[in-house]
């Protein structure tokens, strides 16, 4: 069983930034992805890191958000130019051992961080 726990999130004007922050127990090599969910619509996958290293971002993040990993596995986002629409409670998820971002499911899911963009 993996546990991911996130942090970082708060409020932050429009323009500004955010750096998020996912603690996880595993050790072995998963994809891992930044997923985000606001009031009233579906969840979107903002960011991933596959097991072979592949990024991926979603189209309304690119150039703006970006996704790494450090060598004890624990994953972040640095969210910069911040707008309105990002707004949402972020998580954290990760697939079993080996997994891609394109082709495996996410198992594994941490509490989620709220991330409020005012203007």
């Amino acid at each position: 069983q993996v546990q991911l726990t996130e942090s970082g999130g708060g409020s932050v004007q429009a323009g500004g930034s955010l750096r998020l922050s996912c603690a996880t127990s595993q050790y072995r090599r998963y994809a891992m992805a930044w997923f985000r969910q606001a009031p009233g619509k579906e969840r979107e996958r903002v960011a991933c890191i596959g097991s072979d290293a592949e990024i991926v971002y979603a189209d309304s993040v690119k150039g703006r958000f970006t996704i790494s990993q450090d060598t004890a596995k624990n994953l972040y986002l640095q969210m910069n130019s911040l707008k309105l629409e990002d707004t949402a409670t972020y998580y954290c998820a990760s697939t079993r051992p080996a997994g891609y971002c394109g082709s495996t499911a996410f198992v594994f899911w941490g509490q989620g961080t709220q991330v409020t963009v005012t203007s």
